[in-house]
């Protein structure tokens, strides 16, 4: 959605701060269903219910294409972001469970690489369909996404192993003391800082770039797929490599590594004057590998910091505290930026300098993140 963030507003008749809303629909859901899910998820097994979820995430996704109005589309993406939510945190759940820690970085690295394919193929196919079917618009993405994922939900119902070995474990206590202990352990509410401070730090600048880049720096919106295109390539080069070095240097080396240099795209993009595309490409890519990149060793790191029989539980909570500071990040940002009379975007540079000092929290925090490997 966020590179369609034109075309909603002009099609929608809504405005940065609807859009920022509409975007936190998604993950302020996911946010909630993770706080949900921490009362089944470590109780069934594993693959049943990642099916069962992506099955509900392909049905909701639908209904969005189908949605004829704002408000119908902000409920659709709701329950969309629910569903979406959860299965984010038993993907990264069922990888720490099934990946030992010494070679988490590199499996991390491979699933942030399946995230660059749906970026490769999946934004810039999105434009296309949404600019080159007029009679679907921006419904055309959801429209496809929902057919194209019942075709891996097949593949995913054929090949996808059971995962029981979390069962075997015994839940003492009521449910509700089990979940309030995971979630007020002080090592854990390090982790979950961290991680909301991570998400700020992205989420706050990635949503309005497209609007930025086509009102501010003068670049057409045909553009647009093609710099989502070079970030999603360099960014599916990039993952396994970043994850290969988090397994060889120490996950936070490269963590803070990648946070500080981070910033250098991140400013840039925020206060971007008119320049030739060339120049948006270069730094626009180097912006996609690198924030995309500091997730690797850093879910790596949180991942080990509890033992399997909780993992899930404590990923569901993980998953929300990112949803939930991915959607402040957008409402917060959408009520800084504003539209000026002459139809460019206004204190942009504001919310990269906010950004920036989130990511500077981040490269201090993980230090205090400790895990019982010690490879941080």
């Amino acid at each position: 959605m966020m590179p369609l963030g034109p075309e909603f507003i002009r099609e929608l008749n809504i405005n940065t701060h609807e859009f920022g809303l509409l975007l936190s629909s998604y993950t302020f859901a996911a946010a909630v269903a993770g706080v949900f899910a921490t009362y089944f998820v470590d109780r069934f097994e594993r693959r049943v219910l990642l099916l069962s979820l992506y099955a509900c995430f392909i049905i909701a996704t639908l209904v969005c294409g189908l949605a004829p109005d704002y408000h119908s589309l902000f409920i659709a993406r709701a329950f969309a972001g629910a569903f979406g939510g959860i299965l984010g945190s038993l993907v990264q759940t069922i990888i720490a469970d099934s990946i030992p820690f010494e070679r988490r970085g590199k499996a991390l690295g491979t699933v942030m690489a399946a995230f660059s394919v749906s970026t490769v193929a999946g934004v810039p196919l999105s434009l296309f369909l949404a600019n080159h079917i007029p009679s679907l618009g921006w419904r055309a993405p959801f429209i496809f996404i929902g057919l194209i994922s019942s075709l891996i939900l097949y593949l995913g119902y054929r090949n996808i192993p059971k995962i029981v070995g979390h069962l075997e474990h015994e839940h003492q206590g009521s449910r509700l003391s089990q979940i309030w202990n995971v979630f007020t352990a002080h090592q854990h509410l390090r982790a979950f800082i961290f991680m909301a401070l991570i998400m700020l730090t992205g989420f706050s600048v990635i949503p309005y770039i497209a609007l930025y880049l086509t009102s501010n720096v003068g670049i057409n919106n045909s553009y647009i797929s093609l710099i989502y295109l070079c970030g999603g390539i360099a960014t599916l080069m990039s993952s396994k490599l970043i994850g290969h070095m988090a397994d060889r240097y120490g996950k936070v080396k490269v963590f803070r590594v990648l946070a500080v240099i981070s910033l250098v795209p991140l400013l840039v993009t925020t206060n971007l004057m008119p320049v030739p595309l060339w120049v948006v490409l270069i730094n626009s890519t180097t912006f996609f590998i690198l924030i995309s990149g500091r997730m690797i060793p850093a879910m790596a790191i949180v991942s080990q910091v509890v033992d399997a029989k909780i993992r899930g539980t404590f990923m569901s909570l993980v998953g929300s505290v990112q949803m939930l500071a991915s959607g402040l990040a957008s409402i917060v940002a959408g009520v800084v930026v504003t539209i000026g009379v002459d139809g460019k975007m206004e204190h942009y540079n504001l919310v990269g300098y906010g950004a920036a000092a989130c990511g500077l929290l981040t490269f201090w925090l993980v230090g205090y993140i400790h895990t019982d490997k010690q490879a941080a």
